[in-house]
C-alpha cells in the first residue's frame, strides 16, 4: 500500500481510560483495523496517533467509542488530521504527564472471573495466591501515588517482577498487559500470621491457620484493599457478642460474607436485582432479607442484613477454606478511622483481634467497604455509604466551574469534595468528623486527592454551622469561603447528579442542619436553584430538649411531641423515665432552655419510635428510625386520617402535633399497624404539603435529599403520592441521600454563586 493512500489522525479519547485495560484495547482495535502509530497515557487522557486508510480509521475511531473495555468510560472522541510518520506497527509508548487536569481515576475492582479461575486452578502459578490480578480487577486508586496511573507511581513499585510477569506486563496480547499491580508467588506481596501480640506464627498455610482460628471462636484483624477487617464466625452468637463489648459497638449491625451467590441466597432472600449488585465488579455490602439463620447478634432487631461477597483473592480464598458466613467489620475501634497500616493495626486492634493476617503491600488510600441498597421500585442500587469501588468515580457538572473549588462537608457520614473544570471528586466515606483523629484521616485523604487530581482549590464551601469542626477546617484554610445552608446543600447534591437546572421544589428530610433562621432545620420544603434555597414549608416546630442528648434518647422527644400535642402525662405514663429526668426535660420544655426549636423529620421519626417501644435509647445515629421502619407492618393504602396541612406564617406547615396525638390515641393498637399507619401518614401529609407548595411556587421537580430517605417505607410511599399527584420525583442513586452527599452539593452552590457574581 502506498503512502499517499494513507493518512493520519491525532486521537484524544477522555474518560475513565487509565487502569482499565485501555491502550491493551486500542492495540487490538489496530490490528483488526490494519492501523500503525502509537497510544499513550497523558494526564488522564488517551493520546493515539494512527496512521491508515480514511475507511480504516473511521472504524478504529468509531469502535474507540462503541466497545471500549468493560470498566472504561469514554466521554469523548476527539480527532484531527495529522502528519503521518511512517509507523510500521503499532505501539504502545510510556505515560507522559504535561499538568492537566483530565484525571479520571478508576476505583478498586473486585476480583473477575478469569483471575479466580486462575486462583483455584492447582495447574496455575498462581493457585492460591491471595493477590492475584489483572487489567479487569485488582486495586487501583487504594494503591495509587500520583498519576499518571503507572507501576512506579504505586505501592506496587516496592516489588520488581520476575521475568514471567514482566513478559506478560510487556505484551499487548496479554490480560495482564500494563495491569499495574500483577504480581506472582515469585515476586509479589506476601502474608504473614501474627498472634495477639503481634508475634509472628510460624509454619503452615496462613489461609489454613486462620479459617481453624475462626472455626474455634477467634476474631481476626485481615489487612484487605482499603484497609482492615475484624472477621469471626457470623453463626457463634457468644464470639459476636465478644466483638462487640471489645469493639465497643453494642447495636449496630455487621456485614456478613459469604464466599459465593449460591451462599448469599441460602444465608440471605436477595431479590434479583440485589442479587445482582452483589454479584457485580463493585461488590458492595447489600441490604437484604434476613433467612434467620445468623447469630442473633449480627443485626439486632433488624430484618435486613448486610451481605457481601469477597472482593479480594485473600477473602475468596478464606472464606471458600471457612465454608460458612462470617462477619466481616471495619477494622477499627467504633468512632476511629479503619487502620490501614500494619503498625497501625497492632497496635489500635490489640485487644480487640485474637490474630493478625498481614501483607506487606502498602494501602495508601483508607478505605472502607460501600453499601448498597436496592429500592423496590428500582432495578439499579443506591449508595448509601460511598467507598472502595464506587469512589474516586467523578460526577460531571453541568456548568463547568470557572475555578477549583472544596466542599468540606458536615459532620456525620463526612466525605470533601474536590471540583474543577467539568468533574467533582467525591471523596470516599472518611466516617463521622467530630473528633481531632477524625480530622487527621479527612486531612490525609484531601492531602491525596489534591496531588493525585491536581487541583488547588481557589473556594472553599461549608456548613453554615459555626461549630463542626469541618467548618473550622475551612475558615483555616486562609482561602474565600462560601457557607451553604446544610437542607440546600442535601437537595443540591441530587441536582448534579441528574444534572438539573433551574429551579426545584427541594424535599430535605433528615436529623439536624442550621437553618436560615438560626433554629434547627430537618423536615423542609425548599425553592432551591444551584445558587440559592427559599424556605417554603415545614414540619410543625418542637422543642428539642437537652439539645443533641434528645437525638441521643429518643424518649426525650417524645416527652417534648408529647407536651407540644397537650398530652405530657400521657407519653410520661408510658414510657416511665425516672422522676428526676422526666423533671428536668419537663423544666427545659417550659423554661425553653437548653430546648432549641427544631422541624426536624429525623426527631420525629425519634418520639415515635420512643413511644412504640422500637428504641427508647440510640447508641448509634439513625438506630430510631431505622428500628421504627424494621417493627412496621404494610402501610394501609389509603389511611382515614388526613395530618393537617396549611400555610402558617407564610409557610405551609404539616401538624406533626396533631399527628402525634392521634398517633398516641390509637391506644392499644398493635405497635406495628401504628409504625405502619406513621409512616403512610407522614408520606400522604408530605405529598399534599408538596402539592400546595407547587400552587404557590409552580415548581413540579421534587427534589429529595436528606438521611430520612434511607428510609425504603417511607421513601417509597412519598414516591408512590408525589409521582401520583404529578410530579417528576428525582432521587439519588450514585450520591449517598444521606450527609455523605452533602460536600457535592455545597460544591454546586458555591460554583454556581461564584459564576453569579
Amino acid at each position: 500500500m502506498t503512502t499517499s493512500m494513507r493518512e493520519a489522525r491525532r486521537i484524544a479519547v477522555r474518560g475513565v481510560v487509565q487502569g482499565v485495560g485501555f491502550r491493551p484495547f486500542v492495540w487490538r482495535l489496530a490490528d483488526r483495523h490494519g492501523v500503525t502509530g502509537w497510544v499513550r497515557n497523558a494526564d488522564g487522557v488517551v493520546e493515539i496517533h494512527a496512521e491508515g486508510t480514511a475507511a480504516g480509521l473511521d472504524a478504529f475511531a468509531a469502535d474507540l467509542a462503541a466497545s471500549p473495555p468493560p470498566l472504561a468510560v469514554v466521554d469523548d472522541v476527539a480527532w484531527s488530521a495529522a502528519t503521518i510518520e511512517g509507523h510500521e506497527a503499532f505501539t504502545v509508548d510510556a505515560s507522559v504527564s504535561g499538568g492537566g487536569s483530565e484525571r479520571l481515576v478508576p476505583p478498586d475492582v473486585a476480583t473477575c472471573a478469569a483471575c479466580l479461575a486462575e486462583l483455584f486452578d492447582p495447574a496455575d502459578r498462581r493457585f492460591r495466591y491471595p493477590f492475584v490480578n489483572c487489567t479487569d480487577c485488582g486495586p487501583r486508586f487504594t494503591i495509587i501515588d500520583a498519576l499518571p496511573y503507572d507501576r512506579a507511581r504505586t505501592s506496587m513499585r516496592a516489588f520488581p517482577m520476575c521475568r514471567d510477569c514482566r513478559r506478560e506486563y510487556e505484551d499487548p496480547s496479554d490480560r495482564r498487559f500494563h495491569a499495574e499491580p500483577v504480581a506472582c508467588p515469585a515476586c509479589g506481596p506476601r502474608t504473614e500470621l501474627r498472634d495477639a501480640r503481634g508475634r509472628p506464627v510460624a509454619a503452615g498455610d496462613v489461609i489454613d491457620r486462620v479459617a481453624a482460628l475462626l472455626a474455634d471462636g477467634a476474631i481476626v484483624a485481615i489487612k484487605g484493599l482499603g484497609g482492615f477487617h475484624l472477621a469471626c464466625d457470623a453463626t457463634d452468637d457468644r464470639v459476636v457478642r465478644r466483638l462487640r463489648e471489645r469493639k465497643g459497638r453494642p447495636d449496630k449491625p455487621f456485614a456478613v460474607m459469604v464466599p459465593d451467590p449460591a451462599a448469599a441466597r441460602a444465608w440471605f432472600d436477595p431479590a434479583p436485582a440485589e442479587a445482582a449488585a452483589l454479584a457485580s465488579w463493585r461488590a458492595p455490602i447489600v441490604l437484604v432479607p434476613d433467612r434467620g439463620r445468623l447469630a442473633a447478634g449480627v443485626a439486632p432487631g433488624h430484618r435486613r442484613s448486610g451481605a457481601m461477597l469477597p472482593a479480594t483473592p485473600l477473602h475468596h480464598l478464606l472464606l471458600r477454606t471457612v465454608e460458612g458466613p462470617l462477619v466481616m467489620t471495619s477494622g477499627n475501634a467504633t468512632d476511629e478511622p479503619i487502620c490501614i497500616a500494619n503498625g497501625e493495626a497492632l497496635e489500635r486492634l490489640a485487644g480487640i483481634a485474637d490474630a493478625f493476617v498481614l501483607h506487606d503491600r502498602d494501602i495508601v488510600s483508607r478505605y472502607d467497604d460501600p453499601v448498597a441498597w436496592v429500592r423496590p421500585d428500582d432495578e439499579r442500587p443506591s449508595v448509601v455509604r460511598r467507598a472502595r469501588s464506587f469512589a474516586p468515580s467523578a460526577f460531571a457538572l453541568a456548568t463547568p466551574s470557572r475555578g477549583a473549588v472544596l466542599g468540606v462537608g458536615a459532620e456525620l457520614h463526612g466525605a470533601f469534595c474536590l471540583a474543577d473544570g467539568r468533574h467533582a471528586y467525591l471523596s470516599q466515606h472518611l466516617g463521622d468528623l467530630d473528633t481531632e483523629e477524625a480530622m487527621a484521616a479527612f486531612r490525609d485523604a484531601l492531602d491525596r486527592h489534591r496531588r493525585v487530581f491536581g487541583i488547588d482549590p481557589s473556594l472553599v464551601a461549608h456548613d453554615r454551622h459555626p461549630d463542626l469542626l469541618t467548618t473550622r477546617f475551612a475558615e483555616g484554610l486562609g482561602l474565600p469561603t462560601v457557607a451553604v445552608q446544610h437542607h440546600h446543600a442535601h437537595v443540591a447534591a441530587t441536582m448534579v447528579e441528574h444534572r438539573l437546572e433551574g429551579e426545584v421544589l427541594g424535599v430535605a428530610f433528615d436529623g439536624l442542619g442550621l437553618g436560615d433562621d438560626g433554629t434547627i432545620w430537618g423536615g423542609e420544603l425548599l425553592r432551591c436553584s444551584a445558587a440559592s434555597s427559599v424556605r417554603v414549608g415545614r414540619l410543625r416546630p418542637v422543642r428539642q430538649p437537652g439539645g443533641d442528648a434528645a437525638a441521643r434518647h429518643p424518649w426525650r422527644m417524645a416527652l417534648a411531641f408529647g407536651a407540644a400535642a397537650g398530652m405530657f402525662d400521657e407519653v410520661e405514663a408510658r414510657l416511665r423515665p425516672s422522676g428526676r429526668e422526666a423533671a428536668v426535660v419537663r423544666g427545659q420544655l417550659d423554661a425553653g432552655l437548653a430546648a432549641p426549636w427544631t422541624s426536624s423529620a429525623g426527631r420525629l421519626f425519634d418520639a415515635v419510635a420512643a413511644v412504640l417501644g422500637a428504641c427508647r435509647d440510640a447508641t448509634y445515629e439513625g438506630q430510631p428510625a431505622i428500628l421504627l421502619e424494621q417493627l412496621a407492618s404494610a402501610i394501609a393504602p389509603e389511611p382515614r386520617y388526613r395530618a393537617p396541612v396549611a400555610v402558617v406564617d407564610g409557610l405551609v406547615e404539616i401538624d406533626t402535633h396533631d399527628l402525634f396525638a392521634t398517633l398516641l390515641a390509637r391506644g392499644d393498637e398493635p405497635a406495628p399497624a401504628t409504625a405502619g399507619w406513621f409512616h403512610a401518614i407522614l408520606a400522604e401529609a408530605t405529598a399534599r404539603a408538596c402539592a400546595l407548595a407547587r400552587e404557590r411556587t409552580g415548581l413540579d421537580r421534587a427534589v429529595l435529599g436528606g438521611g430520612v430517605f434511607h428510609n425504603d417505607r417511607f421513601t417509597s410511599e412519598l414516591v408512590r403520592r408525589l409521582t401520583g399527584a404529578g410530579f417528576r420525583v428525582f432521587l439519588p442513586r450514585d450520591v449517598p441521600v444521606g450527609d455523605g452527599g452533602i460536600a457535592l452539593g455545597q460544591v454546586l452552590v458555591a460554583t454556581a454563586r461564584r459564576e453569579a457574581s
